[in-house]
């Protein structure tokens, strides 16, 4: 079965040559976030609290166009400007994984797409299949 790209208008359209995920199987690769209000293209990052917020949203709303949810990632990777936010980013990244949460890295880079402060991607895996 050929990979199926996954794609949503209540995530941010790719600003770039990708996908937002791709199904492989019963594996779901979803890039990386940034906090892009789907709608309006608007970076929303007032501040890092709203900014995470923003991005566990648009992954939320690639998961549901998959099929999948929180519950089914596997792994996480966080990609933050400043680990000085790294307690706050780790707060709000909480909230949606209130049991069991997946691997993770968080890594601190010196650049991010259009300057934002976190980007996170994360791969999931449908139970079962």
């Amino acid at each position: 079965m050929p990979n199926q790209v996954i794609f949503t208008p209540e995530a941010p359209a790719p600003i770039g040559p990708y996908s937002q995920a791709i199904l492989a199987g019963n594996t779901l690769y979803v890039s990386g976030q940034i906090a892009l209000d789907p709608d309006t293209g608007d970076l929303i990052n007032e501040n890092i609290t709203e900014e995470t917020h923003a991005v566990m949203k648009n992954m939320e709303a690639i998961l549901r166009a998959a099929g999948f949810g929180f519950g089914d990632i596997a792994k996480c990777t966080i990609f933050i400007r400043d680990m000085g936010q790294f307690a706050t980013i780790n707060e709000a990244y909480g909230q949606y994984f209130k049991v069991n949460p997946p691997a993770r890295e968080t890594v601190e880079v010196s650049k991010l797409p259009k300057n934002v402060n976190v980007e996170i991607s994360c791969i999931a895996i449908k139970a079962g299949s």
